[in-house]
């Protein structure tokens, strides 16, 4: 009997230079460190401080010039971020991530001998560029690792926003330079430097592993997003340059929102929850917190971000809320398909507001605890659900509506308090006022929200949910953008319609097996199995549907009927690349393993020994 040729093991790594990738955690430890410290390093860029240093400016200074100067930071982001997005398809994460955080660190360290309001001018505008790096390269490069990273993302995200102006007004207690405002953590800057290093190492010596990437459309969305980003800073300069009246700013602001909101629903089906999450968030947490934090602090009666004698300082509250938000992110990800926790983290949000005109303002800082806990755990509730239905282009594409929204819900906070603030000429008035501007606005965000909540209810409820699917090493996820967007996907088309045709043949065992030859064969890459753990990336072997040892009836099955249930659009591309998710892996790396390795040829048809025609 003849002896068919012998095929490679599955199991089997091939050598290459992903072949060193055994230790996916030490990456995993690094990138979430990495996240921890430099999203709050980035989101501590808005806000405007230079006010309460403004009786530490030498003579010869224009006071309104320099604030208007000190706040670019907040339109460089915003101008920066879908600009970062799209060029991720062509630039390295870890490039990115080192790229911004050395524009950061140069801003720090050219802060301190800032001079003039045009340095400080260009110095901000660096900060932002530097923030605008940073923040969708670390979402990138947490998405096709571990889901708990994505997690962290989240809370951290939340977190930054909720304490980004007292980590702000923190280092400028009892200062006696008001260049302080120009580099606030500039050791913080350097560890996250140095981590951003380590990290690049990391992903070298463990094969530099592919990450994800939007669509070529997606990208083009992205670029769309920008469109409203500009007007609203466009905007934001203006109103601080000519002074207009407090209706205009309002009306200005109101516009801007709901741009926004178009924008979000002109995104993706199964973006769409995200988007308009992304721009609550961004409108209602940090503009609302940045209130509650100045009529907390000690000169107004607050008992400050340290507290005082029998006070409890605001940072345990801001610590609290940040530990509760990002467990609650982790916990989000037990129920990463149910999509009610995406209204449920949102009316937490406003019954924080609503607290808000409860105990706000308190002599004592541990009682709000509570308003804090739940914008921030409702936040990061509300995030992580919406993040776990999308795919990296509509998570890009929702990310580049949220800052927007932050610098829109600024400028309603502004018209707000223009309007309450009017005629005002008595210091206790003053104050006075202050906390009905910031009671009013907790109403507004609070309708606010519930108005998201209903769009996205009414708008997204026909959309398809997306599969995420595992990555090769059984720790990563991608979703089911990042499928769509590779090669495999038409292979997994192919393979489901081959599985099709076995079932139609009314399950004859030999009729099911019949080999395909010549351009009728189909190469998928091998599904993971016992042992995937040790594949290198970019080095899977490659086996053909034709092989008889491979029944792909199951998986394909369950891919045929995927497409035929999927519908058109992009819910349609979503739930065809996420049939099997194996299939979908990166087309690069898979052309790289056959060069190396050569393709595995498929099992021929078994021939006719010699011996069986034999005579006895």
């Amino acid at each position: 009997m003849a002896v068919p040729p012998i095929q490679r093991s599955l199991n089997a790594p091939s050598a290459g230079p992903s072949a060193g990738v055994r230790f996916p955690w030490l990456l995993d430890s690094v990138l979430g460190l990495l996240i921890i410290v430099a999203l709050p390093l980035a989101i501590i860029a808005i806000p405007n401080t230079v006010s309460v240093v403004s009786g530490l400016l030498p003579d010869g200074f224009d006071k309104l010039a320099l604030m208007r100067a000190h706040g670019l930071a907040l339109p460089a982001m915003i101008l920066t971020v879908p600009l970062a997005a799209v060029a991720l398809r062509h630039v390295k994460v870890p490039h990115m991530l080192l790229g911004g955080l050395a524009v950061l660190a140069l801003a720090d360290a050219a802060g301190g001998f800032a001079g003039s309001t045009f340095l400080v001018a260009v110095l901000r505008v660096l900060h932002g560029v530097g923030a605008g790096l940073l923040i969708p390269a670390t979402l990138v490069a947490a998405w096709e690792r571990p889901m708990a990273l994505r997690a962290i993302w989240t809370g951290m995200l939340a977190f930054s926003l909720l304490t980004a102006q007292a980590l702000a007004l923190w280092p400028l207690d009892d200062v006696d330079d008001w260049r302080v405002t120009l580099q606030p953590y500039p050791l913080l800057t350097g560890i996250a430097l140095a981590l951003a290093a380590v990290y690049f190492v990391v992903w070298l010596l463990l094969g530099q592993r592919p990450m994800p990437m939007p669509r070529a459309s997606e990208s083009s969305r992205l670029l769309l997003a920008s469109v409203p980003a500009v007007g609203i800073a466009v905007v934001a300069i203006s109103t601080a340059s000519e002074e207009w009246g407090a209706g205009l700013v309002i009306l200005l602001a109101v516009l801007a929102i709901v741009a926004l909101l178009v924008m979000a629903y002109l995104g993706s089906r199964e973006g769409r929850t995200l988007a308009y999450v992304m721009v609550a968030v961004g409108i209602v947490l940090l503009p609302s917190l940045a209130q509650v934090t100045y009529v907390e602090m000690r000169g107004l009666g607050g008992p400050g971000l340290l507290g005082g004698p029998g006070m409890t300082g605001l940072w345990i509250p801001f610590l609290v809320a940040g530990l509760l938000a990002l467990a609650a992110a982790v916990a989000v990800r037990l129920f990463a398909g149910a999509r009610w926790l995406v209204p449920l983290g949102l009316l937490a949000m406003v019954v924080g507001l609503c607290s808000v005109r409860v105990v706000v303002p308190a002599a004592d800082g541990l009682v709000l605890v509570i308003p804090f806990t739940l914008l921030a755990a409702g936040a990061a509730v509300a995030l992580t659900s919406a993040l776990s239905q999308a795919g990296i282009g509509a998570a890009l594409f929702g990310l580049a509506l949220c800052f927007p929204g932050v610098l829109a819900g600024y400028l309603l906070a502004t018209g707000v308090q223009l309007k309450m603030l009017r005629g005002v000429t008595v210091a206790q008035q003053l104050v006075d006022r202050f906390v009905g501007t910031l009671h009013l606005w907790s109403l507004i965000g609070g309708f606010l929200v519930v108005a998201v909540i209903v769009l996205a209810e009414l708008f997204t409820r026909r959309a398809a949910p997306v599969v995420e699917a595992s990555s090769v090493d059984g720790e990563a996820a991608s979703s089911s953008d990042d499928l769509a967007s590779s090669p495999g996907a038409e292979v997994a088309g192919e393979a489901s319609e081959a599985a099709a045709e076995s079932r139609a043949l009314g399950g004859d065992e030999s009729l099911r097996r019949r080999p395909r030859s010549g351009a009728d064969a189909v190469e998928v890459p091998a599904q993971p199995g016992a042992g995937d753990e040790d594949w290198p990336t970019g080095a899977i072997p490659r086996v053909s549907v034709s092989d008889p040892g491979n029944d792909f009836s199951g998986r394909g099955a369950a891919s045929a009927r995927g497409e035929r249930a999927s519908g058109s659009g992009d819910g349609g591309e979503a739930a065809s690349s996420a049939a099997d998710g194996a299939v979908g892996g990166d087309a690069a790396g898979t052309e790289g393993a056959a060069e190396e390795t050569g393709p595995v040829p498929p099992v021929p048809p078994q021939a006719q020994s010699p011996e069986d025609t034999a005579s006895p």
